[in-house]
């Protein structure tokens, strides 16, 4: 009894210590191309479109964003407006300040501190916290936002939403950039 008992602890040991040594890191994609840059890709006028999906996988919105994106003096700003499949309209405006060595900061209205970008290869990921309506308030989110750049005008995000370490919910959006001359700086 005791050696299966051995057994099984030996098993949930690898298990939860393999788990922990799968993190993906925005490094892992440092050899892949084409290589993102966030001056040349959000630089201009870009679209999303997207869902979110709730903590069980079912798409609970869908939105669309017009993106107007420029950068001036080393400093991004992207303005981003949004417009839900409820009618709910939304803005928000991401500044971008390089930090060194494929490292920015984002800041935005509604997010809670500064959030820590990393760029390597074809990949951006993006960690902060969000503030958003809840009820009669609001709740914070931990997001994990991890972007793809799979030709020179379309980026792939994928979100995780986290809330007190768990998971509850899931944003995946495709962002394209539009031809040149269609944005204006703000």
């Amino acid at each position: 009894m005791m050696a299966r008992m051995a057994a099984c602890i030996a098993v949930l040991v690898l298990l939860v210590g393999g788990t922990g040594c799968s993190q993906v890191s925005v490094e892992d994609y440092a050899d892949n191309t084409p290589a993102f840059e966030p001056e040349v890709f959000f630089d201009g006028a870009l679209t999303a479109h997207g869902v979110i999906k709730g903590r069980g996988g079912k798409v609970i919105r869908y939105f669309n964003v017009s993106i107007n994106a420029y950068w001036r003096d080393g400093i991004g700003t992207l303005e981003e407006d949004f417009v839900f499949d409820d009618g709910e309209i939304d803005r928000r405006v991401w500044i971008l300040t390089p930090a060194g060595q494929g490292r920015y900061i984002g800041t935005a209205g509604d997010v809670v501190g500064d959030g820590k970008i990393t760029v390597a290869g074809n990949s951006m990921f993006l960690d902060y916290t969000l503030r958003i309506p809840w009820g009669d308030g609001t709740i914070d989110l931990r997001i994990d936002d991890r972007m793809y750049l799979v030709n020179p005008d379309v980026l792939i995000n994928e979100s995780r939403m986290k809330k007190f370490g768990f998971g509850v919910g899931e944003i995946l959006l495709v962002i394209q950039r539009k031809p040149q001359g269609s944005a204006t700086a703000g």
